[in-house]
């Protein structure tokens, strides 16, 4: 079996501190020890951090064992203050491998200031811990100090500490906030488009588009009156263009057929069966309005004769799937909320079907009365062009056949009338007209014209011939010439005349009109009628979930974490002050070369160190509920992931506090890619509060809209703020989509790695850790380099940026040892320096006393 891996859990702190407790309604130690045992940690790891008076060690004796009731676990002791005879009495609990004691006996290393560090119990003395507490909480670091504590004499050490804290000005963790909020928000504004990003489930919802399998499916039931409505259609429109083909050319000007075809019937026919069918369709639309298909409408719509197959791959059931992926690639893109909500929104009103009632009205405008009055109404006729044309055509025609000498005086008038009679017989041949004369769309075809012209033609030719006394047989071929001229000019006129006719009747539109009424059909079965469940569904889904965001999006923007009363620009000028330069002794750094016998021999006693800048963390203890490894909140009072407030800690009003000499702050004002990872950390935090709605969303979608998510959201703004103020979120949150692409420390807080570097080199610089004791500690000391254990830390946010700056190639390869953290914003050394053997005193259980 694949063994399971988890992620260490951080150690559980516990304060026995009599000046961590007031006096009044304070719960026994007992409690205490019950509350830390209670604290949930993974698997079989159990690590607590203890900070206990270093005098009562031996009476909480019990209260150690009893750390050890649930089973193994591992125990770091930090004794705070000097033992009675400078000797430290542990109980047999606290003895490695399992434990060991770090000895304080000056948390601050001095601080540049006369006369020693803070008084173990104060709140200045609380705040040099929290580092270092800070620090040990981690599982990374607590177990590599209990396993150097296992090879220091007696489990007991006094550690020598320089730590490097990297972290974000008040201004640079307000002004990220906010933006981070603003772009997590966004503002109000138009429904964009959709884009491509719309999955095919949806997209197939959307729109008229038809599935290919459905394109040339037949709607019509064979025998059915739909079916049998849309075929009259198509035999009238066949029917009308039969008898346009038989009018037209020779045949339809000199034989029966024009009569004979009804050319005004049959468009009439075919305006009454595209109205006839027009209906049907109509009272279709009409039966399958409403919200859902009934049984009751699909069976209505038989009767008409519409079939509307099953199809399983469109359903609600697919609907869920696709709506949540886009939502999640909208989230992933780091779209704000609103616009993730305004683009759900647009999406639920183009996917909820107006009904097919709402047809009806493109169905009008597709079978328009006026064309279907207008196919009954005849197109009047027009045949011979201009009427001057004719006259003159007609007067040519007749000069020619009256050249004949002698009988042209008969033969150019009579071609004259020939002219005019075939004039005539195209008006009563004319298509628009019923044979009964019902219907007569009326006609002009020159006859009057051609009259005139002809004869007055004729009599022209003939006194020409008879004056040129032209031969016979010339006047026989211009008669000739004339006559055939005149059928095939009166043929060509009625052709194009009727051709002219029929495209003014636009009957062929019918065709396009029956297919336009067919698509309406088809796109009213399919997105009406068998997606309409997928469409409401999907529309109700999409609302739900668009209203959830908008409420995210409200939560976030009413989110105002409280700030302290104290203002940026003081705390900020308090934090800028110049650091001391004060001959403290017990500030200097770690020398084993100036070691000496004395306190008056010891040259590292007389060294001068550098003490942090003044004005640190504003002072804060370790109360009951306090969490020990968070940074004190310098600016905003956040919401716990359990939805409680916590205070800002006090006391507020004391005098600012120098920082340990141990410890050096280097600020940023914010790096290029802080407010980018703050809004991906708060949108996978939004993918993850979504994510358990999708289910009331699937089930019922009218009231998934109305989830209560504020709490939620509360805590993920709280959440993902609490890792803003503790390590300027160089640390990702558990719920990070990629968690590897994470920028480092420089990126994020706008520091350089440098300083780690220089803090964590091979050349020396570890040696300048400050122990935590004072000069009249010294004796206490063992005087063996070799016995010194030693731990470096760096977060893993610091490896990051150092992996992007080509120039911390010198020391990636020197910090192999280092334990690389998850979270904090800490980098330093941590050395163990033993005590001489007699220092340290073990007492059995019989020896000890009463808790």
């Amino acid at each position: 079996m694949t063994p399971e891996h988890h992620t260490p859990s951080h150690a559980v702190c516990l304060d026995l501190r009599s000046s961590a407790r007031p006096p009044d309604g304070n719960p026994p130690l007992e409690r205490a020890v019950a509350d830390a045992l209670d604290e949930p940690q993974q698997g079989d790891e159990r690590r607590f951090l203890v900070i206990d008076d270093a005098c009562d060690l031996i009476a909480h004796q019990l209260l150690y064992e009893q750390l050890y009731s649930y089973g193994p676990a591992q125990v770091i002791c930090l004794a705070l203050g000097a033992g009675d005879d400078r000797t430290l009495r542990r109980p047999l609990t606290l003895r490695p491998p399992a434990a060991g004691v770090l000895w304080l006996l000056d948390v601050s290393g001095g601080a540049g200031t006369p006369g020693g560090g803070p008084r173990p119990g104060t709140p200045a003395a609380d705040e040099a811990l929290r580092p270092l507490v800070e620090l040990l909480v981690m599982p990374g670091v607590f177990d590599a100090v209990v396993s150097a504590l296992g090879d220091v004499v007696h489990g007991v050490a006094v550690p020598a500490v320089r730590i490097l804290e990297h972290d974000l000005t008040d201004d640079a963790r307000t002004r990220s906030w906010w933006q981070a909020l603003e772009s997590l928000v966004g503002q109000e504004g138009p429904a964009p488009a959709l884009g491509d990003a719309l999955p095919a489930e949806l997209a197939l919802l959307l729109g008229d588009f038809v599935p290919r399998n459905l394109e040339n499916r037949a709607w019509l039931l064979p025998g059915g009156p739909a079916e049998a409505r849309h075929r009259k259609c198509g035999a009238a429109l066949r029917d009308t263009v039969d008898g346009y083909e038989q009018v037209r050319g020779w045949a339809g000007l000199f034989t029966m057929k024009a009569g004979e075809a009804d050319l005004p019937g049959r468009l009439e026919r075919l305006s009454f069966a595209l109205a006839g069918y027009q209906e049907t369709i109509a009272g279709a639309l009409s039966d399958g309005g409403g919200v859902r298909l009934t049984s009751e409408q699909r069976s209505r719509l038989v009767e008409r004769g519409i079939d509307l197959p099953e199809i399983p791959e469109v359903s609600r059931s697919s609907v869920g799937p696709g709506l949540r992926g886009f939502t999640e690639s909208l989230i992933a893109r780091r779209l704000p909320l609103r616009s993730v909500a305004a683009r759900l929104a647009a999406l639920s009103d183009r996917s909820a079907p107006a009904g097919s009632t709402a047809r009806l009205a493109r169905l009008d405008e597709i079978c328009d009365r006026t064309y279907l009055a207008h196919l009954t109404s005849p197109v009047p006729f027009t045949a011979g062009g201009s009427r001057r044309i004719a006259a003159v055509v007609a007067f040519v025609l007749a000069l020619a056949a009256g050249l004949w000498p002698g009988l042209g005086w008969a033969l150019g008038p009579a071609t004259g009338l020939a002219g005019a009679a075939l004039a005539v017989l195209m008006l009563r041949r004319r298509p628009n007209r019923s044979p009964d004369g019902r219907l007569d769309g009326g006609g002009s075809t020159g006859a009057a014209p051609r009259l005139f012209g002809g004869l007055a033609g004729g009599l022209a030719g003939a006194l020409t011939g008879q004056l040129l006394a032209l031969p016979a047989w010339a006047g026989a071929l211009a008669l000739v010439i004339s006559l055939v001229l005149l059928v095939l000019l009166a043929v060509r006129h009625w052709t194009a005349a009727v051709d002219s006719w029929w495209r003014g009747t636009d009957a062929e539109f019918a065709a396009r009109m029956v297919g336009e009424v067919d698509q309406l059909l088809i796109e009213t079965a399919v997105h009406d009628w068998l997606f309409a469940d997928a469409r409401y569904h999907c529309s109700d889904g999409a609302r739900a979930v668009s209203l959830l965001l908008r409420g995210l999006a409200d939560t976030a923007e009413q989110h105002t974490p409280g700030v302290s009363p104290q203002p940026v620009a003081a705390r900020e000028e308090e934090r800028g002050r110049e650091p001391s330069t004060g001959a403290d002794p017990r500030s200097a750094p770690w020398s084993w070369d100036s070691w000496g016998d004395s306190a008056a021999e010891d040259g590292w006693l007389d060294a001068t160190a550098t003490a942090g800048p003044a004005g640190g963390p504003q002072p804060a203890g370790f109360p009951e509920d306090a969490d020990p490894f968070e940074p004190a909140r310098t600016q905003d009072a956040f919401r716990e992931p359990d939805g409680q407030d916590q205070a800002p800690a006090d006391p507020w009003n004391a005098e600012p506090v120098a920082d340990p000499a141990w410890l050096e702050r280097e600020r940023g004002d914010g790096g290029p890619a802080l407010v980018d990872t703050l809004v991906s950390d708060l949108m996978d935090g939004v993918a993850l509060i979504v994510k358990p709605c999708w289910g009331a969303v699937e089930r019922d979608p009218s009231n998934a809209g109305r989830m209560p998510l504020e709490r939620p959201m509360g805590e993920l703004l709280d959440e993902v703020h609490t890792r803003l103020q503790r390590d300027g979120a160089a640390s990702p949150p558990p719920y990070a989509s990629h968690p590897e692409r994470r920028p480092g420390a420089p990126q994020l807080l706008g520091v350089s790695a440098e300083r780690v570097a220089w803090l964590l080199g091979s050349g020396g610089v570890a040696e300048q850790a400050v122990p935590l004791c004072g000069a009249e500690h010294r004796r206490m000391l063992s005087k063996d380099p070799v016995a010194v254990r030693q731990v470096r830390f760096v977060p893993e946010a610091m490896r990051r940026g150092a992996e992007q700056d080509e120039t911390q190639d010198s020391w990636r390869g020197a910090a192999e040892d280092v334990v690389w953290t998850a979270t904090g914003r800490h980098a330093g050394v941590l050395r163990l320096v033993p005590l001489r053997a007699e220092t340290v005193r073990t007492v059995r259980g019989e020896e000890g006393g009463a808790p």
